[in-house]
């Protein structure tokens, strides 16, 4: 058998807080006096409403690509995710090969791919999938690309047909 007792709120003592002194630093921080080192306030501070409308106007884009991108299917979804991700393996060869090429391209393109991707996710939630399947369905659709040039090394592919077409004419 097992007893229990219980012992009177009078009879519990607990051991006394010590606090330890917290050492003292020397360091008090460090003064600045206006008389003797004025501030300059640079011209860029007056033009920072500028930059809260450009904002705006960035924002703006970006809402009216996220309903470009809700307008279309997820099989165009699926389709131009595919494209861009090989646009963007054009731009990592032509970084490799130190090919002229702009670098803001890298994160337009990652972000483009990331909110259609993220779109595709939304309407999966309301499909009532979960993300256990929808990774499964991701790996399948990922095993099902077929492999075929970027849009750009199409274009590109195009025009030297064309040059080399032009050439044999002349």
């Amino acid at each position: 058998m097992l007893s229990l007792s219980i012992a009177s709120p009078s009879t519990i003592t607990f051991p006394p807080k010590t606090h330890f002194p917290i050492p003292k630093s020397t360091f008090n921080g460090i003064k600045i006096q206006k008389h003797h080192c004025p501030i300059h306030v640079p011209p860029q501070a007056a033009s920072f409403r500028n930059a809260s409308a450009s904002s705006v106007v960035m924002m703006a884009k970006r809402e009216e690509e996220l309903k470009e991108i809700r307008a279309k299917t997820t099989e165009e979804i699926n389709e131009e995710v595919v494209d861009l991700k090989g646009e963007l393996l054009m731009l990592r060869l032509q970084k490799s090969a130190r090919n002229e090429f702009k670098s803001s391209e890298f994160g337009r393109m990652r972000k483009r791919i990331a909110r259609m991707l993220t779109v595709k996710r939304e309407r999966e939630v309301e499909e009532g999938i979960n993300k256990r399947l929808s990774r499964k369905l991701d790996r399948q659709w990922k095993k099902s690309i077929v492999v075929r040039p970027p849009p750009s090394l199409k274009k590109l592919q195009e025009e030297e047909a064309a040059a080399a077409e032009a050439e044999k004419s002349a």
